[in-house]
C-alpha cells in the first residue's frame, strides 16, 4: 500500500504543473495583446487593465455602424479616435486653467462615454457621464434636462457631440447646468451654432454664466465632419447674480438697446418701398415675394419658446391660417399663437381653433373703455375675406359720449401684457394691423423697452391711401400720409428692429 505522503507529493506535482501551464498561457496571451494592440483595451474579449476602460457591451447594439465599415464602434478605430480627440481638447482646457486633475466633472448626454474615458486618461479621475441608457461604469442613467445630482455638484461640465443642439428644450438643458455647476465652475459646450444670432441666443440661455472664450475646432473626423464651435463659460458668483437681478428690477427695466448683431440683420432686410404705390393691394402681393424672413437668415434653435402674436387678427383665415401657418418659415418649431381681436364677430370662430389663444380686446396704451367708429359691411364676400361683421375698426376717442355710428369696446395695456407674457429668451414674431393705433403703440413699445422683446415685426401702417373703388381719390378714414408711415418704419429699422411693410 502506497504511503499517504507519496500520494500527497504526487498531487502537489500535478497542481504545480497545471498552475505553471496556466501562467504560461496567460503570459502568452498578454504578450499577444501588447504586441498586436499596443496595450490598448479596445479588444472585446480581453483587457488587462481596469474595467473603467471597457464600455458596457449591451450598449454596442444601440449605436450606429461605424464609418469605417465595422459594426462595433468600441472594437475599432472610431472608439479610440474619439477618446484621443476629446483627450486633446481636455488637455488644452487643463493648460488654460479651467480644468484640473482635482475637478469633479460631468459629461452630459454622452451615449458611449468616450469623453468620460478621455477625462480619466488625462488625469481627471473624478469624472462621470449621463445618458438615458447607462453604460456603467463610465456612463450612468440620467438626462440633461433632469440631472440626477444635487445643486452645485460639479466643478466642470461638458456638453459635446451636439447634445445641446439636439435638445428639445435647450433652456431647461442650460438651467440644469446652472443648477448643478458650482459658482466659479466652468462649462464647455460644443455646438454647430454659426451665425451671430444663434450664438448670442445660446449665451442668453446660460444667464448664470459669463463668456470666457469661443473657438472653432475640427470635429472628430476632421476630413469629413464640419468644424465645431467650442464655447467656454464660467458660472458667476451669487453676489454678482443678485446685483444683476436688482439692476433689472430697477429703473433700467424700461430701457433696451438693440445689440449690434441684430442691427446687422436689419441691413440685410428687403428695402422699403419709398414711393407710394398707386395700388397698395397689388404692392402687397409683390412685396411678400421680396421679404427676407428672419428665420431664412438665422438659426433659432436656441430660443426658449416660439410665439406668434397677431395684433388685430380679424378672422382666423385673415392672416393666421392663410399666411403664418402656411407661409412663414418656422424651422420645424411649434409656435404658441395669440390672436388679439376686439371685434365680437370673430370671437366664436376662435373657440373651435385649437392652439390659438384669443384675447378679445383692443390693443391700447392703457386699460380703459374705448369708442370706435365702425363700418357695417356684412356682404358674403367681405365675410369670406375675414373683414365682415362689424367691419374694420378704427379708434376715435376715449370719451364717455357716443357720436355717430360707434361702438364701445374694452382696450387693454398691450405693452404690459407683452412684458408679462414673453421673455428675451423667447422668439417672438408679431403682425400688427390696428387701424392707425400703430402711431400710439409703436412709440409706447420703444419708450418702455418692450420693443426689444420682438424679434420680427410685420406692420401695416394706415394712411390716406388711394382708393380701389374711386380712382384719383384718397381715403378719408385716416389722416396720416404715406410719408409719415415711411418715417415710422424707418425709425424702427434705425433703432434695430427687423420690420417689414405689410398691407
Amino acid at each position: 500500500m502506497e504511503p499517504p505522503a507519496a500520494k500527497h507529493s504526487f498531487l502537489n506535482n500535478i497542481l504545480v504543473r497545471l498552475f505553471s501551464f496556466a501562467v504560461l498561457i496567460f503570459a502568452a496571451r498578454f504578450a499577444y495583446v501588447i504586441t498586436v494592440h499596443g496595450g490598448s483595451c479596445d479588444t472585446a474579449d480581453f483587457c488587462f487593465f481596469s474595467d473603467n476602460l471597457n464600455p458596457n457591451p449591451k450598449l454596442r447594439n444601440q449605436l450606429p455602424t461605424s464609418s469605417d465599415g465595422g459594426s462595433d464602434p468600441f472594437s475599432g478605430k472610431n472608439w479610440r479616435r474619439s477618446v484621443e480627440y476629446y483627450a486633446a481638447i481636455f488637455q488644452d482646457l487643463i493648460a488654460e486653467g479651467s480644468l484640473s486633475p482635482n475637478s469633479r466633472v460631468l459629461c452630459i448626454d454622452t451615449p458611449s462615454g468616450e469623453d468620460v474615458l478621455a477625462m480619466k486618461e488625462v488625469g481627471v479621475v473624478d469624472s462621470v457621464g449621463i445618458f438615458k441608457k447607462p453604460s456603467p461604469p463610465l456612463v450612468i442613467e440620467g438626462d440633461g434636462l433632469r440631472q440626477p445630482f444635487p445643486g452645485e455638484s460639479f466643478d466642470f461640465e461638458f456638453s459635446g457631440s451636439g447634445s445641446l443642439d439636439r435638445s428639445p428644450k435647450p433652456a431647461e438643458f442650460a438651467s440644469e447646468i446652472c443648477r448643478t455647476l458650482r459658482p466659479g465652475g466652468f462649462v464647455a459646450v460644443h455646438t454647430a451654432a454659426r451665425d451671430a444670432y444663434s450664438f448670442n441666443s445660446l449665451l442668453e440661455l446660460f444667464n448664470c454664466c459669463e463668456l470666457i472664450r469661443s473657438r472653432e475646432i475640427n470635429g472628430v473626423d476632421s476630413s469629413s465632419s464640419s468644424p465645431v464651435l467650442e464655447i467656454l463659460m464660467k458660472k458667476k458668483s451669487p453676489k454678482f447674480l443678485a446685483l444683476e437681478k436688482s439692476t433689472l428690477n430697477g429703473s433700467s427695466v424700461n430701457k433696451c438697446s438693440v445689440p449690434g448683431y441684430k442691427r446687422e440683420l436689419v441691413k440685410s432686410a428687403e428695402t422699403l418701398i419709398m414711393e407710394e404705390p398707386l395700388k397698395p393691394w397689388i404692392a402687397l402681393k409683390r412685396n411678400v415675394k421680396n421679404i427676407k424672413y428672419l428665420t431664412s437668415m438665422v438659426d433659432i434653435s436656441f430660443k426658449n419658446r416660439y410665439v406668434y402674436v397677431d395684433v388685430g387678427a380679424r378672422s382666423y383665415g385673415s392672416s393666421i391660417g392663410s399666411w403664418f401657418k402656411k407661409q412663414y418659415p418656422k424651422q420645424n418649431r411649434t409656435f404658441e399663437v395669440y390672436a388679439i381681436e376686439a371685434d365680437k364677430t370673430f370671437h366664436e370662430e376662435y373657440r373651435t381653433r385649437k392652439g390659438v389663444n384669443l384675447l378679445p380686446y383692443a390693443a391700447w396704451v392703457r386699460n380703459e373703455t374705448l369708442f370706435f367708429e365702425i363700418t357695417r359691411d356684412t356682404s358674403k364676400t367681405v365675410m369670406r375675406n375675414g373683414k365682415g361683421g362689424m367691419g374694420r375698426i378704427s379708434p376715435v376717442q376715449t370719451s364717455s359720449s357716443h357720436m355717430g355710428d360707434m361702438d364701445k369696446i374694452q382696450g387693454f395695456d398691450f405693452v404690459n401684457w407683452l412684458k408679462s407674457s414673453v421673455r428675451h429668451r423667447d422668439f417672438v414674431v408679431m403682425k400688427m394691423d390696428v387701424e392707425g393705433t400703430e402711431f400710439h403703440l409703436i412709440p409706447r413699445l420703444i419708450e418702455t423697452g418692450a420693443i426689444c422683446l420682438i424679434d420680427e415685426l410685420f406692420l401695416e401702417c394706415h394712411y390716406n391711401r388711394w382708393q380701389r373703388c374711386c380712382p384719383g381719390q384718397r381715403s378719408q378714414k385716416y389722416q396720416k400720409t404715406y410719408s409719415e408711415c415711411l418715417d415710422l418704419l424707418t425709425s424702427l429699422r434705425n433703432y434695430g428692429v427687423l420690420v417689414h411693410q405689410w398691407w
